[in-house]
């Protein structure tokens, strides 16, 4: 779950830069403005996008979680033995 959702804003971020708190999160860390290129891609655009898809990557792991664990039948119920 939390892959996708990593790659899917990761993607995101990189085509529109206005997704918040990558950017900002940049910024407040001390991050500056320049072009200088990784693989091709500005580090004031990639590192926001990586921020962006850790941050809300965790947030939907950690929705996921509680969602499965609430929904998850409880196991530790003893089973109904009918038979002696």
């Amino acid at each position: 779950m939390f892959l996708a959702v990593f790659a899917i804003l990761l993607v995101a971020t990189l085509g529109n830069t206005t997704i918040p708190f990558g950017r900002e999160i940049y910024y407040a860390i001390g991050g500056v403005s320049t072009d200088y290129p990784i693989m091709g891609i500005s580090v004031s655009i990639l590192v926001p996008a990586i921020l962006n898809g850790v941050i809300y990557g965790v947030i939907v792991w950690i929705i996921y979680s509680i969602i499965v664990n609430a929904t998850r039948k409880n196991k530790s119920e003893p089973k109904n033995n009918s038979q002696k």
